[in-house]
């Protein structure tokens, strides 16, 4: 994983006017989840490469054996609140 470089819109301005036009796209969609604060954090998290223990492998097969909710229930619930 790239280290975070500080940088300022200028200097982000002239890397996407450098970019060839056949990275516009790839590099739109990095840009667009930037925009999420969510998903700039996960993004830029270490990439966690201990092993699973037994332990997480349970919890994983516990949680996948569990029911799920659709995403327009969780959603409605969500905007209720």
């Amino acid at each position: 994983m790239l280290p975070l470089v500080p940088m300022t819109k200028t200097e982000l301005h002239r890397l996407v006017d450098a970019l060839p036009d056949e990275s516009l796209p790839a590099a739109a969609i990095l840009l667009r989840r930037a925009q999420d604060p969510v998903a700039a954090r996960l993004d830029a998290a270490p990439y966690d490469d201990e092993e699973l223990t037994d332990e997480d492998l349970r919890a994983v097969r516990e949680a996948r054996s569990e029911p799920s909710v659709a995403w327009s229930e969780a959603e409605a619930e969500l905007n209720a609140g």
